[in-house]
């Protein structure tokens, strides 16, 4: 009994030498890892990245465009001058605020990020109607390293659309 003991003990040690992996099958495996990352690396789009930072800048104007129209229309009953995204910094613009027309206060504000240009209207004020004031701009040009933005308000309504311009 004790011989057939000893027999199974060196059977498992042998089992644990085939499955595990040798020093240099670590090493071989490492270095194709490496050598196909040094290919692909260099061949990753990194203006990718800064065209996602665009469009996050796009949608968050147009977010807040549209929050300022609604704030207009929901609080028309007291507020009879309304709420306008307002552009800051010189052109390019580093960031805007959402102002309110009764009182000047800011309800809310955001930046710009350095390598995202935006330009054109600076001053975008909404009536209780939900329409654009006559003195308001209508348009903004956004745009990062790979895409470009115009950004419009149709006037008489107050709606927010954009489109991307080709290059």
């Amino acid at each position: 009994m004790r011989l057939v003991g000893l027999g199974r003990d060196a059977c498992r040690r042998r089992e644990r030498r085939l499955r595990a992996h040798t020093l240099v099958e670590v090493i071989t495996v490492v270095l194709i890892l490496s050598i196909l990352a040094c290919v692909a690396v260099p061949r990753l789009n990194l203006a990718a990245v800064t065209g996602t930072k665009t469009d996050g800048v796009l949608h968050r104007i147009t977010t807040d465009l549209r929050r300022a129209r609604a704030n207009a229309i929901q609080q028309a009953a007291w507020n009879s001058k309304g709420f306008a995204l307002v552009m800051t910094g010189g052109e390019p613009y580093t960031g805007f605020e959402i102002v309110d027309l009764s009182d000047s206060t800011v309800a809310a504000s955001a930046d710009i990020p350095d390598d995202v240009c935006c330009s054109g209207g600076e001053r975008f004020e909404f009536s209780p109607l939900g329409d654009l004031r006559g003195d308001s701009d209508m348009g903004l040009r956004i745009a990062g390293d790979s895409k470009t933005y115009l950004l419009t308000i149709v006037p008489a309504t107050g709606a927010v659309k954009w489109t991307r311009c080709t290059n």
